[in-house]
């Protein structure tokens, strides 16, 4: 075990003999920052949707893009950008030894042309962004292989789900996060193999249940309590879920039993040596977050396309990529790449790459496609591109980089912030890492203050119809003023359709709100050493059964996303599967 004193935040995180094992076999040096502060680094460089219309710089067309044109990046079409219009090889130059090689590539980064918006393979889906495989999607980012969806982030091999985050092979779902193989569910979180639900949390193999928690192969539930179908149908219809003012009532009823119900120190199914938050079907996955079919992992985050292997410290990656180490958005088949960003698509053996795509043996290179043996978009022979990036790495630590508050980047560090083409509140670093502008440009973030869009809005939420069943196709002609933030925000007419099929009341608050609300079901990504909160004095939840420890305090410790201070009554695993079995 070796400690040591993060080089960012000063404080003090451990090196432990199974990463020196990983750094090895990376052939990289040990980190200088603790994992928080790698992993904040790294998704600042990742806006997921935030958008803004420029002009592609090749055709002059317009378009909408993830980088905001105050960049004064030249930015083409996603299809331009892949075709043989252009060259990255013309933007080619020599290793300047005098000078810091970071600081080339970042010159090299200003000039080459850049993706809008990461697409590929979309059908009728060009207001989204980070996604592959849409097909009649609108405003979906960082989603994969969905149809007919709309206003959501990590909705993958699913269809007809609006409003939701992280779910996988669902099917006309709304306002819900984390769930898997899931049809009709609504308003939920943490669900798996289930049908027909509301408000319901942590279920598995349930049908027909709402506001419930911790719910195992069951059906017909109301607030945890059994019914008949008949019973179970006549309360529903008594609830009136199809309009506002009963959505809302019996959403607070919900979300109450939620809270005094015990929950899972880590929420996945199907892991063995797992540790970290929303972990499933995955092995040796520690300290990492939203994993989906993972195999040794560590300190990594979003890998929710199977399959990923051998990462540390990835950020934004998966489908069959493998040996990614400081990485962020580089998967789809990616092999042996490091301190990269953007770079995904079958490339293989790549450092300090940044959108390169269908490549090999790159190092410092910028929007390469389909090449290999290039050193700052300069190609070279095998032997001299081997020779040369021998001699920059030891140049790299000679004359390393020195970013504007003094830190430190030799060869093994990723990019430094002031390196992002994102600005920091469009970046999703805020959702785990949240900072005011004093404190991100402190931290030496890229800061630019949202975009003021004024329009003129025709209705205010509150006189949107209570009940669905009254809106009618005149509503997708309005602008409505957010009832919360106020910004204006539609309805379109798909939306309109979905929500009369499913029964759900038309939105009060405009997209950007409602998808703040829903992630704060999620817990960011910090995690703490707690004890299982069953059997000990201030919990007020009685277990159903007894469990291995009897009446004492159960002693098992564990690491959590939950934090100490937070008051929901956290379970170990053999506590909460006892109350769920």
């Amino acid at each position: 075990m070796d400690t040591r004193t993060c080089q960012n935040c000063k404080t003090d995180f451990r090196i432990e003999p199974d990463d020196i094992g990983i750094y090895k076999k990376m052939d990289v040096p040990p980190p200088t920052w603790c994992p928080p502060c790698r992993m904040q680094r790294r998704i600042a460089f990742r806006n997921e949707r935030k958008v803004f219309w420029t002009t592609s710089a090749l055709s002059g067309k317009k378009i909408l893009t993830l980088y905001a044109p105050s960049f004064g990046l030249t930015i083409y079409d996603d299809d331009e950008w892949r075709s043989d219009a252009w060259d990255p090889l013309e933007y080619g130059r020599d290793v300047d030894f005098s000078r810091p090689f970071l600081a080339q590539i970042f010159e090299l980064s200003k000039v080459v042309p850049l993706p809008a918006a990461s697409r590929i393979n979309m059908v009728n889906s060009e207001y989204s962004g980070n996604a592959d495989g849409l097909k009649n999607c609108y405003l979906m980012f960082n989603s994969n292989h969905t149809e007919d969806s709309a206003y959501g982030n990590g909705v993958d091999f699913s269809a007809h789900c609006y409003d939701n985050s992280h779910i996988q092979k669902g099917q006309l779902c709304y306002g819900s996060f984390w769930l898997t193989n899931c049809n009709q569910v609504h308003f939920s979180s943490r669900c798996e193999d289930s049908a027909n639900l509301w408000f319901s949390r942590d279920c598995a193999g349930c049908s027909d249940c709402f506001g419930c928690a911790n719910l195992r192969r069951k059906k017909y539930c109301i607030f945890n309590v059994q019914y008949s179908k008949e019973e179970y149908e006549r309360r529903l219809a008594d609830m009136r879920l199809s309009t506002w003012s009963g959505l809302t009532t019996h959403a607070a009823e919900a979300y109450a039993l939620w809270g005094g119900q015990p929950y899972k120190y880590l929420q996945g199914v199907q892991n063995a040596m797992v540790s970290g938050e929303y972990i499933t079907h995955s092995k040796n996955v520690q300290q990492s977050y939203i994993i989906r079919e993972g195999e040794d992992i560590k300190y990594s985050q979003y890998l929710q396309v199977p399959f990923g292997k051998d990462a540390y410290d990835a950020s934004l990656f998966g489908s069959h990529s493998e040996l990614l180490y400081e990485t962020t958005t580089c998967g789809w088949g990616a092999r042996n790449v490091k301190f990269s960003y953007e770079s995904w698509g079958e490339i293989r053996d790549a450092e300090y790459c940044m959108h390169c795509q269908h490549a090999s043996n790159l190092f410092g290179c910028v929007g390469m496609k389909g090449s290999q043996y290039c050193i700052l978009n300069k190609r070279y022979s095998k032997e001299e591109y081997e020779s040369l990036v021998s001699k920059i790495k030891k140049h790299m630590d000679d004359v390393p980089y020195i970013d504007s508050l003094g830190r430190t980047y030799k060869y093994g560090e990723f990019f430094p912030a002031e390196f992002s083409p994102i600005a920091y509140p469009s970046s999703i670093a805020p959702e785990h890492f949240p900072l005011s502008k004093e404190e991100a440009v402190a931290q030496g973030f890229v800061w630019l203050d949202p975009e003021e869009r004024e329009y003129q809005t025709t209705l205010p939420a509150a006189d949107l119809p209570d009940d669905i069943k009254d809106a009618d196709e005149r509503v997708s002609k309005e602008i409505i003023a957010c009832a919360q933030c106020g910004k204006a925000y539609r309805i379109i007419p798909d939306e309109l359709r979905f929500l009369k099929k499913v029964g759900i009341p038309l939105a009060r608050t405009c997209v950007d709100c409602r998808h703040a609300a829903r992630i704060t079901q999620r817990n960011r990504a910090r995690f703490y050493e707690r004890n299982c909160a069953c059997s000990r004095t201030g919990t007020s939840y009685r277990n159903s059964v007894d469990h291995f420890h009897g009446s004492d305090p159960c002693p098992n410790d564990f690491e959590t996303s939950y934090a100490p201070d937070r008051p929901e009554i956290v379970y170990c695993e053999a506590c909460y599967n006892a109350e769920t079995a």
